[in-house]
């Protein structure tokens, strides 16, 4: 398969077809420090200003790759149930380009001593390009990739519901609700429909378990649903030691595993890598795992009354 046929296959998977729905969401391994990326309603739950950054390279070795990379900064407000955030997201993949811009909010609620509930709303826009004129094909003739789009910026809202305690948390949400079309003005043929945003609908759930004095369990999971496409897990489970290391293993159904490591700087700062390797695509062949990195840092408030729990996610 020649190079820029591989890229094509690639687009196609991220775009989809006009005929069949796909899965266009990027994936993570590090789902569980970028909550608020899917998941509106977790602004401001850290009970501090949290600012994360994560870069995601996949299948290297593979031309025109995936490349990811999200900004989070959310926080509290004075009024302690409400919570503010911001999520800047870019993913390349080949000639396709995508970046959305979205600002983030949650009302939370406090159902006991121990618990809360949150409830999230998120707006922003999406900044598409594609530059598919560049692809070498075998139908040359194919419309789709015979038109380029440039700054296509659709807007888009979400929302999602947040519960958590000390040691455990769990969320719903829809991250994207409109099902906006990506197309591009023919002469001859009128209007080119390139590709549609499909909804995906996100659950998550994790908890942190003592088992001694100097180590905890941490199992967490990502469920994906979109229509017309497998449902995908991600399912993780990493042991925490003397509460500042961190070791663990994922696997993502029908897609990869992998293991990723942590480490706590200080009190405020995470540090951590990952690694995975796909094993059900047809792609695996062709490149040498994905690597990504994750940094979080939290601007600790000095009013005690602004630090209700420890922050265990």
């Amino acid at each position: 398969m020649k190079t820029l046929n591989k890229i094509a296959l690639v687009v196609a998977l991220g775009l989809g077809s006009i005929a069949v729905n796909a899965q266009q969401a990027p994936m993570y391994t590090h789902y569980m420090y970028n909550t608020l990326v899917v998941n509106p309603a977790y602004a401001g739950s850290r009970d501090a200003l949290t600012v994360t950054a994560l870069h995601r390279s996949q299948w290297i070795g593979f031309d025109g790759a995936p490349l990811t990379q999200t900004l989070t900064i959310h926080s509290p407000v004075k009024n302690e149930h409400i919570g503010l955030g911001l999520s800047v997201m870019n993913d390349v993949i080949g000639p396709v380009k995508s970046t959305s811009i979205f600002a983030d909010f949650s009302y939370r609620v406090k159902l006991t001593e121990k618990s809360k509930l949150a409830f999230g709303l998120s707006a922003g826009a999406n900044i598409f390009q594609a530059n598919l004129s560049s692809l070498e094909i075998n139908e040359i003739s194919d419309p789709v990739f015979l038109n380029d789009i440039k700054n296509q910026t659709t807007p888009n809202f979400g929302f999602g519901v947040y519960y958590s305690r000390d040691r455990f948390y769990a969320g719903l949400s829809a991250p994207n609700l409109m099902q906006n079309s990506f197309s591009e003005i023919d002469g001859e043929n009128g209007e080119v429909l390139i590709g549609k945003e499909q909804r995906h609908y996100f659950a998550i759930a994790g908890a942190l378990i003592k088992l001694s004095q100097n180590l905890e369990l941490k199992p967490t999971t990502l469920i994906k649903v979109t229509p017309a496409a497998p449902i995908q897990a991600d399912l993780t489970a990493s042991f925490i030691i003397m509460k500042k290391f961190l070791i663990g293993a994922m696997m993502r159904t029908g897609d990869a595993v992998g293991g990723l490591v942590g480490f706590d700087i200080s009190e405020q700062f995470h540090l951590g890598y990952s690694y995975d390797w796909s094993y059900g695509l047809k792609t695996s062949k062709y490149n040498q795992g994905s690597h990504e990195i994750v940094l979080r840092y939290d601007f600790i408030y000095t009013s005690k009354k602004q630090i209700h729990s420890p922050r265990n996610f």
